[in-house]
């Protein structure tokens, strides 16, 4: 199953973010199951927030993914919401 991981930084958290950077991405990267991901931005371009699309077998698996990033445990997020997702529109024809 899908679950999508919406993440909203501190309004401070600039400097956490890139000083924490390259670990979330290795993380990221060691995980298979993570299908998409990237940076919300501001009107700026700056980085402001994640969202990853993960396959997980339950919600539980899909929170401590989410609990187990390098920046969740930093401290970066003001908000982390994870939640069950289903493509249906402009699905690239990918059986999801």
């Amino acid at each position: 199953m899908l679950f999508v991981i919406s993440s909203i930084d501190r309004k401070d958290a600039g400097d956490l973010r890139m000083a924490t950077r390259e670990a979330h991405l290795a993380f990221v990267r060691a995980h298979e199951d993570v299908r998409l991901g990237g940076p919300f931005l501001d009107a700026a371009g700056k980085m402001v927030g994640s969202l990853i699309f993960l396959e997980a077998d339950d919600i539980a698996q899909a929170q401590a993914f989410a609990a187990a990033d390098p920046y969740t445990k930093a401290g970066l997020f003001e908000s982390v919401t994870v939640m069950p997702w289903r493509a249906t529109i402009n699905t690239c024809g990918a059986e999801l």
